[in-house]
């Protein structure tokens, strides 16, 4: 019964380990005047690595809780401060792709649908990478990038708990604060 709960322990240790050893690398534009963003709005990075409907709707929902305990407000028009963007990479994936800012919109879990001749690929777990533009001078102003963020061995239940986590310490340093 010892060796049971000893075994038990050790797995739960690194299911927990693995969200704690998660350390977000991010940059940003210090010239951009993080106080004058208000409103965001989700776009679609083309060629992207995107995850399935499911757990894209359930990222984009962590994502809008978190961004708005940041003081951003989605907005439900194609006028907003930022442009937000994602894509998933999966521990093989070599090629990131960066939204074109004339690019039209995609949908608000970002997901792209192909055309005549294009391949979408889902990635069902992976690196999250978070893109961040200023809407006004087309600029990318903030980008982050968490390993493992997406866990899609684990249950719905777990998934969510995990994400949770992972876009907490994603966003951690959003936004930068300016060195005096």
């Amino acid at each position: 019964m010892k060796k049971y709960f000893l075994l038990a322990y050790v797995l739960l240790a690194l299911g927990v380990g693995r969200v704690a050893a998660q350390n977000p690398n991010y940059s940003f534009d210090r010239d951009a005047d993080f106080s004058k963003y208000k409103t965001y709005k989700w776009v679609s990075i083309e060629s992207a690595q995107h995850l399935d409907e499911l757990t894209a709707d359930q990222l984009i929902g962590t994502l809008g809780v978190e961004l708005a305990k940041k003081g951003l407000t989605r907005s439900s028009s194609d006028k907003a401060d930022l442009y937000i963007g994602y894509q998933i990479a999966s521990d093989n994936e070599k090629q990131l792709n960066h939204y074109d800012i004339g690019a039209a919109y995609g949908s608000a879990a970002g997901a792209s649908t192909g055309t005549a001749g294009e391949t979408t690929t889902t990635v069902h777990s992976g690196h999250l990478l978070l893109y961040i533009y200023d809407s006004a001078r087309n600029q990318l102003v903030w980008w982050a990038v968490l390993p493992n963020a997406i866990d899609a061995d684990a249950n719905p239940d777990k998934k969510q708990k995990h994400l949770d986590k992972a876009i907490v310490k994603l966003l951690k340093d959003y936004p930068p604060q300016k060195k005096s």
